[in-house]
């Protein structure tokens, strides 16, 4: 939930919380923080407030943080893991380059040694720092891989994969191995008109086989978190893996019509809804871009 979300939804029940209490209590709610932790399993946990769904793994040999969403987030972070640990930050992976996803990784300078990712994602990351002048505001992956990465800290073993070109041509599963847990960051938007990101090689084609091959390489118990969900619903299973992969599916097959009908593509991004995917919301605004890609593969 965002803060003005929030604001809203306690400004309409500000007059039943009145009758009960006093101002006092309302202006406390109002400043409680939008943030939220979430223990899973094993000591792995999630962390949402604004961006891409961070996941942290606590150990006495370190704590290891999957994506930072954006600075003040990442700060908020680091302020609530310290009041439940002394465990020292020992490594940072990324998903993919995605602001909303590495933005916050400048808060872990000085603290992680490492900061991991696939080779594109680096390579990625440094051109849209590049474009936007501000290499200095960013904390780049000094570790990358090309097909997998896999370390040992406490107890967990961890294991990126990369299955090729989606959402960007960088996006890695990282795979909390003993917890069964796996961040699948952006490859994953649940029930929310997804992003894609041409410019850095992605793919809608390719979108469906990387689904394939998560949902063949990890089992049925294994608990995916995802980059984004509506309502914040942002873990779940293959079930809904599968439903991402549905929706790519409609999505190719309706602009494939429409292009077979002789519509322009002026013409199909006046489409306001995809069929046959149930409901699915627009809450990035993307569904034209959605259009666009997938006209853009097909011809």
């Amino acid at each position: 939930m965002n803060r003005r979300h929030f604001i809203k939804s306690t400004t309409t029940a500000s007059v039943g919380i009145l009758t009960l209490s006093s101002t006092k209590l309302l202006a406390s709610l109002l400043q409680q923080p939008t943030y939220k932790l979430t223990t899973l399993r094993n000591n792995v946990g999630i962390f949402t407030e604004r961006g891409g769904t961070i996941v942290y793994y606590l150990s006495k040999d370190g704590i290891v943080i999957v994506d930072t969403e954006f600075p003040d987030p990442a700060k908020h972070l680091i302020d609530e893991l310290n009041k439940q640990t002394t465990y020292p930050f020992s490594l940072l992976i990324n998903t993919h380059h995605h602001g909303d996803h590495t933005g916050g990784n400048i808060a872990f300078k000085g603290k992680v040694k490492h900061v991991i990712g696939h080779e594109n994602c680096l390579a990625n990351y440094k051109r849209v720092a590049a474009e936007q002048k501000s290499e200095d505001k960013q904390l780049f992956q000094n570790i990358t891989f090309k097909d997998t990465w896999k370390t040992k800290v406490g107890n967990e073993k961890i294991k990126a994969h990369y299955f090729g070109p989606a959402h960007t041509n960088g996006d890695a599963i990282i795979h909390f191995e003993h917890a069964n847990i796996a961040h699948v960051g952006d490859l994953m938007f649940n029930k929310i008109y997804p992003f894609i990101d041409m410019k850095a090689g992605a793919s809608f084609k390719n979108w469906i086989t990387v689904i394939d091959k998560i949902v063949t390489t990890f089992d049925d118990s294994t608990l995916f978190v995802f980059g984004h969900g509506s309502k914040n619903a942002v873990i779940g299973g293959k079930e809904d893996l599968k439903q991402m992969q549905q929706y790519i599916e409609q999505l190719l097959l309706l602009v494939a019509q429409q292009i077979k009908m002789g519509k322009s593509k002026a013409e199909i991004l006046q489409i306001q809804s995809i069929p046959n995917v149930g409901v699915w919301t627009d809450e990035f605004k993307q569904i034209q871009s959605n259009l666009d890609a997938a006209y853009s593969e097909l011809i």
